[in-house]
């Protein structure tokens, strides 16, 4: 897909990789439509990239904010849905919030798919559309640690390429990129050390966005980002018990960088 003078729509636009993605479409000769739920963290994301773009204040947790966003994409003629918006909270699964757990699940999951369908009879509209969906390397390996986080990223994972498959006779492309620990605002103090202790890496918001870009313009259905983190998601879906006694050794490092309390009810 050619991104010049496409109509893209990005949620999650005011996030780190948001933000990159925003800049790099830009660069690409696309108009985007950045969504958020604060018009005080997009109206500067705005102006760093130019007054042809738009603004929408909208939150794709709420039926208003979805119905919002697809007026939004009849009106634009909207050719590209990027669902990037997400949430993660690093914690064990026994003590974590219930709150947080439905906080993931909702935005990571739930919203993208309730989105997706609103959105699916106009694009279908469209001469070339696509649906790209912002995921994780944890939606491939389910990590200790992030399990609630693991789960939303495995349904978006499944989702993605089931619904790719069900539109493979439309003019609809379907994507899912799944980047690795990336160096944002997304990550608390404890996933930052966490990160550090056991040595993970992590990519930079423009690599991720340069990665996506590439996906779209190949018409890739999948991409998976990092070494050796590639290599473990296909380690993983053949001989999983070889993954899980990579990570169960990191048990004790996991615990004391988490937030540890009583069970909650």
């Amino acid at each position: 897909m050619q991104l010049n003078n496409k109509n893209i729509l990005l949620t999650g636009a005011t996030g780190g990789i948001g933000k990159a993605i925003a800049i790099r479409l830009n660069a690409a000769g696309a108009t985007v439509s950045l969504v958020g739920r604060k018009r005080a963290t997009l109206t500067p994301l705005l102006g760093s990239i130019g007054p042809q773009h738009h603004l929408l204040v909208a939150d794709i947790n709420s039926v208003e904010g979805r119905h919002s966003i697809a007026e939004h994409c009849a009106t634009k003629a909207i050719d590209v849905v990027i669902n990037c918006a997400g949430v993660l909270d690093f914690g064990l699964y026994e003590v974590q919030e219930k709150s947080s757990i439905e906080a993931m699940m909702v935005t990571n999951l739930l919203s993208p798919m309730l989105l997706c369908q609103q959105l699916i009879a106009n694009l279908k509209l469209r001469p070339e559309a696509a649906i790209i969906n912002v995921g994780s390397i944890f939606g491939s390996i389910g990590h200790p640690g992030f399990t609630a986080y693991c789960a939303s990223k495995h349904g978006l994972r499944g989702f993605t390429e089931a619904l790719e498959r069900e539109l493979a006779d439309t003019n609809i492309k379907v994507g899912y990129l799944a980047p690795r620990a990336t160096d944002t605002e997304f990550n608390s103090a404890e996933v930052l050390a966490f990160n550090k202790a056991v040595g993970n890496s992590m990519d930079s918001p423009d690599l991720v966005a340069a990665e996506l870009i590439q996906l779209l313009e190949r018409d890739q259905p999948r991409r998976f980002m990092g070494w050796p983190e590639k290599l473990f998601v296909k380690i993983n879906g053949l001989f999983p018990n070889i993954v899980s006694r990579a990570l169960t050794k990191n048990l004790p490092i996991i615990k004391q960088h988490t937030k540890l309390g009583s069970p909650r009810g």
